[in-house]
């Protein structure tokens, strides 16, 4: 599944960043989280 569609968007470290700002939210509940899959991308674990 792809979430914004264009891969050419994200050449610098946006992602990074948003992904940053969603676990800094996600935290306060810690049955929540995000974890990197190598060679696939992000995955929400709830």
């Amino acid at each position: 599944m792809q979430l914004w569609g264009d891969d050419n968007f994200f050449t610098t470290r946006n992602m990074d960043v948003y992904i940053t700002k969603l676990r800094k939210k996600l935290s306060e509940d810690a049955s929540v989280e995000i974890v990197n899959v190598r060679g696939f991308g992000y995955k929400l674990i709830c």
